[in-house]
């Protein structure tokens, strides 16, 4: 402890002299700024703060110090002295230490050029490696590339064998077939890299080639030349021909000559087949048509002077069968349309005989199944698209779709029943529908063509007909009737025929030339109506005619056709125009008393309604004496009159509803003061016990 503060005493007085020593006054540089700032710092200190400040003289306190310095110096000596032998120990110690570490930096350093040995190799043995990786997957490049090369130019004996001595529809033949194509074509490849090894297969290859060739044409001519044969269904072989499709394909990869060969051979030996099938299955068709047909004189204006025995059969002769749809709208149902065709020989054998558009329907269905089937066919086997495909085709089809246009044209020119020919139209719109589901384009040009040929007869034959009903004079019908005319019914039937069969697929050109017709036969009915010489017989007239149309019409056209809204429209005009007709006789001075007291209520002269006291009293009277009587007359004479009892019927409740609205308008216009104090007001009939009356006379039927 002694020693500690001895040396903490000294170091202060060491800092002491070198504050002093600091100060050097001998200096140069001395600036007396720097003396003061020393003395500023000398007086900082603590000891001497606490010698100034208790007034101690330096010099006594210079040599205190000094002699303390000395004691501490001793004491020092001597503990220094009493740890000589551990300071000695401490010595060795660390020699000892120093040796140690010696030793270790020699094997340290020793480690270290080992290690950089070791890196050296490691670094060495990775250049090494990837040189060996490099020289690995060369060489497996080069052994696949070589490999490859050589299986694929290889042509083994099995190969050989089997083109040369195994029939080509053995499966084993097709698989070497392939080998062999793909063995050519890599051949090919590898002879444009100028690859040296091709030379050596090449005269091989070429030799099994032209084998091949020779055996896959013998089998396909052969197949082809099988489609000639009489009573052959060509379906079966060409079913057999798609199996192997290969052929043609490896042919044409190879010998374009031989496939062009084939493809001509197959060409003209099918077109042929088509061409004499469907001639033959036309003219046979034809033969199993009605008899009578429609013909220039059968026109919808043309007297009906046809005579039916009680056991004659129905013909198409009659007029009224010319313009009736019946059963021949089923050809266009789903059912129908993709029947079985018809069989002639088993239809001359049963005596069985068909419209037109059944045969049309029948004949363009065996050319659509044919085509269709040809078509993919062709796409299959010769793979060909687009206009290749559309062009083969036509090479095929061409010749008997010629024929059949042909045929169309001739038959089409002399034909005047406007229901087969329209039926014919939407059979060809189905199909065309039914073909492009099937996604075969082959024959659309061939519908296109035979509409074009189609649709103008049928506006040839309408026009025919409407200036038929234009020209047509009344008087030169016959007698007088008025019942429905034939004329009218034969509009009916032909219009709801039209309709019906234009739901499904609507055409503006129908619907025009339909209107036109239409305009003519309300023309026609008004000429006819205008025969009769009283008004009432003209009203009961076109009410039958115009009640027959619509009965006709709302049978096949729906509710909101333009034909069925416009014979409403008459019908309803007419209906009540006649039901003001048939109430004017008996009820005729009320109706028009009732207007008259009305129309003067209105303009507020009341005073003239008392001249017609008496007149009003007839009335009362008058009505409530006959009125009975009056309604029987009616009622029967009106169920006399029509033909259709449900629309007499009618006309019936109208009136008697009309004349209940005019009675009860009559008991209004006596309620009002000028007739309000009649005595005879009291004879009136009351409403409700007219009603009851009136309900009496509805029928049940």
């Amino acid at each position: 402890m002694a020693t500690e503060v001895m040396e903490g005493q000294r170091m202060q007085a060491v800092g002491g002299e070198m504050l002093m020593g600091e100060l050097d006054i001998t200096s140069d540089e001395f600036i007396l700024d720097e003396v003061d700032t020393h003395i500023q710092a000398n007086l900082e200190d603590e000891l001497v703060k606490e010698a100034l400040k208790t007034g101690v003289d330096l010099r006594h306190y210079s040599k205190q110090v000094e002699t303390e310095l000395q004691y501490i110096e001793h004491a020092s000596i001597k503990d220094y002295i009493k740890e000589s032998e551990n300071i000695a120990s401490l010595h060795n110690q660390i020699t000892a230490c120093d040796t140690i570490l010696e030793r270790m930096e020699q094997m340290l350093s020793t480690f270290q050029c080992d290690l950089s040995s070791i890196s050296c190799e490691i670094q060495t043995l990775q250049e090494q490696s990837i040189a060996m990786n490099i020289k690995l997957k060369n060489r497996q490049s080069v052994r696949s590339e070589l490999s490859q090369l050589v299986d694929e130019l290889i042509v083994p004996n099995t190969m050989i064998t089997t083109i040369l001595d195994i029939p080509v529809t053995e499966q084993q033949f097709v698989e070497q077939l392939h080998e062999l194509n793909n063995k050519i074509n890599y051949v090919k490849e590898q002879s444009f890299k100028e690859t040296l090894a091709c030379s050596d297969v090449q005269d091989i290859l070429d030799r099994l080639k032209i084998k091949a060739v020779s055996k896959i044409r013998e089998f396909i001519l052969q197949k082809i030349y099988s489609f000639r044969k009489p009573m052959t269904n060509y379906q079966v072989p060409q079913n057999a021909l798609l199996k192997y499709r290969f052929f043609f394909q490896f042919l044409l990869a190879n010998e374009r000559q031989v496939a062009k060969e084939i493809r001509d051979e197959y060409v003209d030996t099918v077109s042929k087949i088509y061409l004499s099938y469907f001639k033959s299955y036309s003219s046979r068709l034809m033969k199993v048509q009605y008899e009578e047909v429609a013909d220039k004189d059968d026109l919808m204006g043309v007297e009906d002077t046809a005579k039916k025995g009680f056991f004659s059969k129905p013909s198409l002769k009659n007029r009224n069968t010319i313009f009736t749809l019946g059963n021949r709208g089923n050809v266009i149902a789903s059912s129908e349309l993709e029947a079985p065709i018809i069989v002639p020989h088993a239809a001359q054998k049963n005596d069985t005989r068909y419209p037109f558009e059944s045969l049309f329907r029948s004949q363009h269905y065996a050319l659509l199944d044919n085509s269709c089937r040809e078509y993919l066919f062709l796409c299959d086997f010769f793979m060909v698209t687009g206009n290749s495909a559309q062009d083969l085709f036509n090479a095929i089809m061409g010749k008997t779709l010629s024929m059949f246009l042909k045929h169309m044209d001739t038959y089409v020119a002399d034909c005047y029943d406007s229901i087969a020919v329209f039926l014919s139209i939407h059979i060809i719109l189905r199909f065309k529908t039914m073909m492009t589901k099937r996604n075969v384009p082959a024959v659309d040009k061939y519908w296109d063509t035979l509409l074009e040929i189609l649709w103008p007869r049928f506006e040839f034959i309408l026009e025919l007909n409407t200036q038929n009903i234009r020209t047509t004079d009344p008087q030169k019908l016959g007698a007088l009737d008025t019942r429905p005319h034939y004329v009218t019914r034969r509009y009916a039937e032909f219009s709801s025929a039209i309709v019906s069969i234009n739901e499904t697929y609507p055409n503006e050109k129908a619907h025009s030339l339909l209107a036109q017709l239409q305009m003519e036969v309300e023309n026609f009915v008004l000429r006819m109506a205008a025969e009769f010489s009283s008004r009432r017989e003209q009203l009961i007239f076109l009410i039958n005619n115009y009640d027959m149309m619509l009965g006709v019409l709302m049978e096949r056209a729906t509710d909101d056709s333009k034909e069925v809204e416009s014979f409403q429209q008459l019908l309803g005009a007419r209906t009540q125009e006649f039901i003001e007709e048939i109430l004017s006789p008996p009820f005729g001075g009320m109706m028009a008393f009732v207007k008259e007291a009305e129309g003067l209520l209105e303009k507020g002269q009341v005073e003239r309604l008392k001249a017609e006291e008496g007149r009003a009293v007839t009335l009362v009277r008058g009505f409530a004496g006959s009125w009975k009587q009056s309604v029987e007359g009616l009622s029967q004479d009106v169920m006399r009159s029509f033909t259709n009892f449900k629309n007499g019927t009618g006309i019936i409740q109208g009136a008697l509803t009309q004349l209940i609205q005019y009675y009860h308008r009559f008991h209004k216009v006596l309620a009002q003061p000028p007739f309000k104090n009649l005595a005879a007001r009291s004879e009136l009939i009351n409403i409700h016990h007219l009603m009851v009356e009136v309900k009496k006379h509805k029928p049940n039927f």
